[in-house]
């Protein structure tokens, strides 16, 4: 989750889901940006078709066998537009949740649109999950709009698992010295300050980037988020139930 567009939540919650998948977890994602979405693309499912029975609607599912649902899967293509108000919006979105039958799962993570408004309201209000992970970039802008995040997920009673520091620096391909684009990192100075626990920056990396755009998510190196993907069994309360992200 994040106040702002542009920060790589999409990516963060596709390289999780992955990496939790390497660890043995059953994980299934569902892509609640509605209007915008790109896990499909990610994971190598554009322009495929989810199909449906009488019982509800089955999710795609990755190369390694990560279930995946998009609004994408029930369009024509990956480039019609969704023009809707929000009241469709909310209701697909929960159908999501009801009907698509995700069968035996450790954790559903959800990717939300960027904001405060009515898609974050709905997965709060409606699928009680057990905490969130607030992406940020190095900005002090960012900063600031995450804190908006940050107020609505105390004022909903969600539990904040941590924040994430993602585009923090490159890593000079010459010298291997460390570079801040953006400047300084503030996110741990950020997490203090609210009570939040800091669990890494993560690097504008272009290999990443481009294994995206080609739908090779999984191919990732692993551990790339860090060790702090091991305590989340722990912090979700994961206790043979689906814990929801």
């Amino acid at each position: 989750m994040s106040g702002k567009g542009g920060v790589g939540k999409s990516s963060v919650t596709g390289l999780l889901a992955v990496e939790l998948n390497r660890r043995g977890y059953r994980v299934g994602i569902l892509d609640a940006d509605i209007t915008g979405p790109s896990i499909a693309k990610m994971f190598g499912r554009s322009n495929h078709q989810a199909y449906g029975t009488e019982d509800g609607i089955f999710p795609l599912e990755s190369d390694k066998g990560i279930k995946l649902m998009s609004i994408n899967f029930l369009l024509p293509q990956d480039d019609s537009p969704v023009v809707w108000r929000a009241p469709l919006i909310n209701s697909a979105l929960r159908q999501f949740w009801t009907d698509v039958i995700w069968g035996e799962l450790d954790f559903l993570l959800l990717d939300l649109p960027p904001g405060t408004g009515d898609v974050p309201l709905t997965v709060f209000q409606s699928f009680a999950p057990q905490g969130v992970i607030m992406v940020t970039t190095p900005q002090d802008l960012v900063a600031m709009i995450v804190k908006k995040a940050y107020h609505m997920a105390q004022t909903m009673h969600v539990p904040i698992l941590g924040l994430v520091e993602n585009m923090s620096y490159i890593t000079c391909p010459d010298c291997g010295r460390r570079i801040d684009l953006f400047g300084e990192g503030k996110t741990a100075a950020l997490g203090a300050e609210l009570g939040v626990e800091f669990l890494g920056s993560l690097p504008l990396n272009p290999e990443i980037a481009a294994l995206c755009d080609q739908g090779r998510i999984e191919d990732v190196a692993p551990r790339f988020l860090g060790g702090w993907v091991d305590s989340l069994p722990e912090r979700t309360g994961l206790l043979g139930g689906i814990s929801r992200v």
